[in-house]
């Protein structure tokens, strides 16, 4: 395989709905290509796919991995944290020092223009800078593939530019980017290749359309997780936050650094969220 990636025949079902129906595709390195079509039509779930966020049915996905990737998704999730810790998280996930991820951190708010709220919470940002702040994220992450959901829906005229400005100079420093839109205009400001996506009227894919996945709640409010039990849910909550920082994949392996909290040893706890470590009553 010559490229970043090469799908073959992918289909993909939720249950009785088919999201993905023979889609063939190529993008070569360094390519600009946009993904384009109406509501429904599956562009978000086609961009998870290209990610590794989500397995086809069938089909063959064949992707470089030796190229780093980062996606920023449609609707940014900011954890409860300075705007700072949440774009070192990327690059602490991977191996990277804390001190080290926070001046990297440092760096892309800047490039993005966002060094002088680094210290506020994310959360407390308007949409335009929290859509930055995402691109950042990526940024932070050095990818050499960039994956964008509708970056720049609901933002204003001002905050579209900036966006686009910063979409133009990943492209010219040689990123792959691939990024979905309604926007014919940013479509051709972007010099990008075309891809179509329809559905029918009855709501169905035809030929190689799509259907976009409906979030998980679970996923969108995250969990608690319980301390008593944070070494069997450690996996799933980091493989979450990967999720939330744009990294490709699900699954990832927490830092060798990183050391669970001591177990609790409370009353509480055993009563409400460890059955198993109830202490037996005493025989009489």
């Amino acid at each position: 395989m010559s490229g970043w990636v090469q799908l073959k025949d992918v289909h993909l079902r939720f249950g009785a709905v088919t999201a993905l129906q023979g889609v063939d595709l190529r993008i070569a390195e360094g390519e600009r290509v946009a993904l384009i079509g109406a509501n429904g039509s599956g562009k978000s779930t086609l961009l998870r796919v290209l990610h590794g966020l989500l397995r086809p049915t069938s089909g063959s996905v064949l992707r470089d991995g030796a190229m780093r990737q980062a996606m920023v998704f449609q609707r940014p999730y900011a954890l409860r944290a300075s705007a700072i810790t949440n774009v070192a998280l990327g690059p602490w996930l991977r191996g990277t020092r804390w001190r080290a991820a926070k001046e990297q951190a440092l760096a892309a708010l800047g490039r993005v223009g966002l060094a002088s709220v680094a210290l506020r919470n994310a959360r407390n940002l308007s949409g335009g800078q929290l859509q930055r702040m995402a691109l950042a994220r990526a940024w932070a992450l050095d990818p050499q593939v960039l994956l964008l959901d509708e970056p720049t829906a609901s933002l204003d005229p001002h905050a579209k530019r900036e966006v686009e400005a910063l979409m133009a100079e990943f492209a010219e420093g040689g990123t792959t980017l691939v990024f979905a839109s309604h926007n014919l205009g940013q479509v051709k400001r972007g010099h990008a290749r075309r891809l179509h996506g329809t559905r029918t009227r009855a709501g169905r894919p035809a030929g190689a359309r799509f259907l976009q996945r409906p979030a998980r709640r679970d996923v969108a409010r995250g969990r608690t997780v319980c301390q008593g039990r944070t070494g069997m849910k450690l996996k799933r909550m980091m493989a979450v936050v990967a999720m939330v920082v744009g990294m490709g994949g699900a699954g990832r392996s927490p830092p060798s650094r990183w050391h669970p909290p001591r177990r609790q040893n409370s009353r509480a706890c055993s009563a409400t969220c460890c059955p198993s470590s109830r202490r037996r009553p005493a025989s009489t």
